[in-house]
């Protein structure tokens, strides 16, 4: 586990998964979904999420410089091969990082997520899989 990662103070819910990683981590309870990577949190509450659907790497893919016009930084996000990504689809998520709480608006996650992981989500969120 990365050690700045900033801890979680308060969890909606009963906690039922956590996945801990080097450079990010997953945990998930009754009521909320939380991605961490180093020096930030980001909240979802797991009624707030619209779809998941799964992700497929590009051949040969590299990290991606992420920026958006309301932003003044930008985000670098690594793909590890091995894992199945999923595309997280919000309505509305909360930032917590060294300079404060913020909430985002609608949003989209790409995000490595273990198949056991993706069951509570959609157990705990209502979501129903579409074929």
């Amino acid at each position: 586990m990365n050690e700045n990662f900033i801890k979680i103070k308060a969890l909606e819910g009963d906690l039922k998964l956590s996945h801990k990683k080097r450079d990010f981590g997953l945990t998930v309870s009754t009521k909320e979904l939380i991605f961490q990577k180093p020096h930030a949190n980001y909240h979802i509450m797991l009624e707030d999420i619209i779809s998941i659907t799964p992700f497929e790497l590009p051949a040969g893919s590299r990290p991606v410089r992420l920026s958006t016009s309301k932003s003044v930084g930008s985000e670098t996000v690594n793909t590890q091969s091995g894992m199945q990504h999923y595309r997280v689809y919000v309505r509305e998520a909360v930032l917590h990082n060294r300079s404060g709480i913020f909430k985002l608006g609608s949003s989209q996650f790409i995000l490595p997520i273990l198949h056991d992981l993706v069951i509570a989500i959609s157990k705990y969120g209502g979501l129903e899989p579409i074929s």
